[in-house]
C-alpha cells in the first residue's frame, strides 16, 4: 500500500517516526513535506498535496498527516473529493472509524497524543478494513459522495 505523508513543524518529528514504522511494516510512502523542520511553515502547504494524491485515487491511496492539534490537517484533507479523514486519538477510535467510515486518510495530533500511541493508531488503521457488504455503511458512503457532488462543483 502506498501512503502519502504530510506534517508541519509541529508534526515533523512524529512524521519521521511514522516513516520508520511504515518502512518496518513494508509500506511504500511519499513525503509531501515538510521535509525540513521549519518553525515558520504552514500545514495547508503539505496536507493539501497529500490529500490531493488521495483524491486522485481514493480507493487505493492513503495519507497520514500530522500537525499540533490534528485539526488543521484534517480540515484541509476533507476539502478534497473522495478523501475521508478523521483526527484519531485512540486505537479503538482508529478501528471503529475505519471499519464504519472507510478512512483513507488520518490526522494525528503531536500535542495531545503520545508518539507511541500515535504509532499504535497508525498500525491499527493500516490493519483495519472498511466493512464492505454492510448495506448501511455502504449507503452512508454513498450519501457522503452525494454531498461532495452537490458541494464540490
Amino acid at each position: 500500500m502506498h501512503i502519502y505523508l504530510a506534517a508541519d513543524h509541529n508534526g515533523y518529528e512524529l512524521k519521521e517516526k511514522v516513516k520508520s514504522l511504515l518502512d518496518e511494516l513494508g509500506h511504500t510512502h511519499e513525503d509531501k513535506g515538510n521535509t525540513d523542520h521549519d518553525p515558520g511553515d504552514d500545514f495547508p502547504d503539505f496536507a493539501g498535496p497529500a490529500a490531493a494524491a488521495v483524491s486522485a485515487d481514493p480507493e487505493k491511496a492513503k495519507a497520514i498527516m500530522v500537525c499540533g492539534s490534528g485539526a488543521g490537517v484534517d480540515i484541509v484533507a476533507n476539502k478534497y473529493r473522495g478523501v475521508r479523514s478523521a483526527i484519531l486519538f485512540s486505537i479503538e477510535q482508529a478501528r471503529a472509524a475505519t471499519k464504519d467510515d472507510g478512512l483513507n486518510a488520518i490526522a494525528l495530533s503531536s500535542w495531545f497524543v503520545d508518539d507511541e500511541i500515535n504509532l499504535d493508531i497508525v498500525k491499527t488503521w493500516l490493519d483495519t478494513e472498511f466493512e464492505e457488504g454492510v448495506k448501511r455503511k455502504e449507503r452512508r458512503l454513498g450519501k457522503i459522495a452525494a454531498i461532495e457532488d452537490e458541494n464540490m462543483k
